[in-house]
């Protein structure tokens, strides 16, 4: 499989000349499983004058960023959905397909770690936030009804036992670093476990969703939610009994001690010895 990247072309809180804030390009690339090593990950960044943000400029720092890496990535994720139309141009002239993701954890470190360290050390630093624009976020849609899941339980593990994922048997997934996360050894994860005889067609599809996170929502009715792309949402489950209720309050509590670390497995049934897919998630805030 080859690489995918994780991008972010926006305006820094830095102001040049003529009082107009400075963009910059973002690249790194995405730790895609258990064992990465990330210090070994590609990294690029460049400053973008405000009178040239545009595809064009955005194409020419992609291919750069492209040269000095030796090869193209298979894709590129980006989280700011008001810069989909610029960062989906330059990609395309590209052939690199763009996809909107939440799935940018270590773009995320990266950027917090620019604006604490990197940005106040420049000339025209103004301090304060840089916000981006929020944007209406849709409804949750129901599961497509030949991909529900037949059964499901809460589960958890401990943060060492990912130490032993790369032997595991695993369709579709993905996965990172745990250390990324900032969570110990001893910290124990919570996840999920889908069962259903059509295991492989669901691992499939969900692969294709660019999974967040899951979560447990009572803002209406309680369920989970399983948040994919940079806005859209699924109901997995609505839950009433008393029991589950509990479990996922239980899941909530867990996932946000562990600092949003979670996991979904999908399986074809409780005794299976393989999974049709397994997603190591964290649950951040853009």
């Amino acid at each position: 499989m080859g690489s995918i990247w994780e991008i972010d072309f926006y305006s820094r809180p830095i102001l040049d000349d003529n009082q107009k804030k400075i963009w910059e390009i973002l690249v790194c690339e995405s730790p895609l499983d258990i064992s990465t090593k990330v210090d070994s990950l590609f990294r690029y960044a460049q400053y973008c004058p405000s009178t040239q943000v545009n595809s064009g400029w955005l194409r020419t720092a992609l291919q750069e960023a492209i040269n000095q890496a030796g090869k193209a990535p298979i894709k590129i994720r980006f989280f700011r959905r008001q810069m989909n139309n610029m960062i989906t141009k330059a990609c395309q002239d590209l052939g690199i397909p763009a996809q909107p993701s939440r799935r940018t954890l270590l773009l995320n470190q990266w950027l917090e770690q620019r604006m604490e360290e990197v940005y106040p050390q420049e000339a025209g630093y103004q301090g304060g936030t840089n916000p981006s624009v929020r944007l209406e976020k849709p409804l949750p849609q129901r599961l497509p009804d030949a991909l529900e899941g037949q059964q499901w339980t809460f589960v958890t593990l401990d943060a060492a036992d990912f130490a032993e994922m790369p032997e595991w048997e695993i369709g579709f997934g993905e996965a990172f670093p745990i250390e990324l996360a900032k969570v110990s050894p001893e910290a124990r994860i919570p996840g999920i476990l889908i069962f259903s005889p059509r295991a492989l067609p669901l691992a499939a599809w969900m692969s294709g969703l660019e999974l967040a996170f899951l979560r447990f929502d009572t803002s209406e009715e309680a369920r989970l939610l399983l948040e994919t792309g940079v806005s859209e949402s699924w109901i997995v489950a609505n839950i009433k009994k008393p029991q589950v209720l509990a479990e996922a309050k239980d899941f909530e509590e867990t996932k946000q001690k562990a600092n949003g670390v979670h996991f979904i497995g999908v399986q074809s049934d409780p005794n299976a010895q393989s999974f049709a897919g397994f997603w190591l998630l964290q649950e951040v805030n853009l």
